[in-house]
């Protein structure tokens, strides 16, 4: 409220200088005075330096104060080069615009009209042609460069030891699919197996299916590499994770994917930030329909013992849905009721039949 009664305030003085300065040319139009050229050019010079130094200032406090209100803390590897090469990237546009900004205002005072002066005129000059084509060059390759080499690390090969997990978005909600600890092999999907069921159309007859579990929650472990395997079912969707600085879209008919390591904890950033109640989120970034607004999906970042914890703590798709067994092949039943975690253990026997089966 006390911002909106102060912008009112700004307009009222504003067009009240106006009527003031309107009145005045009148009254001068009354007396017959004679309007000089350029009369009015050393007022105007002036606002124009008045208003370079009010702006610079309101813009560099405005900045300033309000930094943490337009930054999130940052949670990822990667987030941290991408947010120096954003900076640095700010930074020179800011010293550009800043020059630019003082001296188009500079001109306008300095060579205001006055009588008797003449404009000199001259058709180029090559000095500065090159000057203000070579610089920015310059600049921009050093920024490409740099920037490229980071990309490159970012969308590199991921290790043997990612924890790797299948996101798949519909309108209008986000399913996480991750591997068993058996195998730590997500298995393969088919888009025409999807049913009412299984959402994630499993191929049943890929033994690393098995013991596959789903997930209405975004568990991930920190200091550990982690893929995403993203999915669409229906139209176009985006995985947006702001505080890791993660975005890719989930387009249906092709598998993106995105690598990152988590670096914070969901305890230590609401430490950090001095909120109990903070929680990671994963939003979708693309209008999607109606329901859009609605995809948000919860994220817990733990530790690594925790994340193993909660990990055996969840039950395989498989066992959640057990009709589908007669869709496996008979041959392999045995083995993924055991795999699944739908018979108790039964010692070496149900070894030897994990070796066996796992080795064909």
């Amino acid at each position: 409220m006390m911002n909106l009664i102060i912008g009112i305030g700004v307009v009222l003085i504003l067009v009240i200088v106006y009527m003031i300065f309107r009145i005045t040319n009148l009254v001068g139009l009354v007396k017959g005075d004679k309007e000089k050229a350029g009369s009015g050019n050393g007022i105007h010079a002036f606002l124009f330096m008045a208003f370079m130094i009010l702006s610079l200032i309101g813009f560099y406090w405005y900045s300033y104060a309000h930094f943490d209100k337009y930054t999130l803390p940052v949670a990822s590897e990667h987030g941290v080069i991408t947010d120096n090469l954003f900076w640095i990237t700010m930074a020179i546009c800011v010293i550009a615009f800043t020059l630019i900004f003082i001296v188009m205002f500079w001109f306008t005072y300095k060579y205001q009209y006055k009588e008797g002066r003449k404009a000199e005129y001259f058709v180029d000059n090559h000095k500065l042609e090159i000057l203000w084509t070579l610089i920015p060059a310059i600049v921009m390759a050093l920024l490409i460069f740099r920037g490229l080499r980071a990309w490159n690390d970012i969308t590199g090969p991921s290790s043997k030891e990612a924890v790797v997990i299948e996101l798949v978005a519909q309108q209008f909600a986000w399913t996480a699919r991750y591997p068993g600890s058996t195998d730590e092999a997500l298995g393969k999907a088919d888009f025409r197996l999807i049913d009412a069921n299984n959402e994630f159309g499993l191929d049943l007859t890929d033994k690393n299916s098995f013991d596959d579990f789903k997930s209405l929650e975004l568990h991930l472990p920190t200091n550990k590499e982690i893929v995403l395997k993203i999915r669409a079912k229906d139209v176009l969707h985006s995985v947006f994770l702001p505080h890791f600085r993660v975005k890719m879209d989930a387009v249906p008919g092709m598998l993106t994917t995105f690598k990152f390591v988590a670096t914070k904890t969901t305890q230590q950033m609401r430490e950090e930030t001095g909120n109990p109640n903070f929680n990671y989120e994963m939003a979708c970034t693309e209008i999607c329909g109606k329901g859009h607004f609605s995809m948000r999906f919860p994220v817990i970042v733990e530790d690594e013992e925790s994340y193993q914890k909660w990990r055996a703590s969840q039950e395989s798709w498989l066992k959640q849905n057990p009709d589908y067994l007669n869709r496996i092949p008979e041959n392999l039943r045995e083995f993924a009721m055991i795999k699944s975690g739908m018979q108790p253990d039964n010692g070496a026997a149900e070894q030897g039949i994990l070796k066996t089966v796992s080795n064909r």
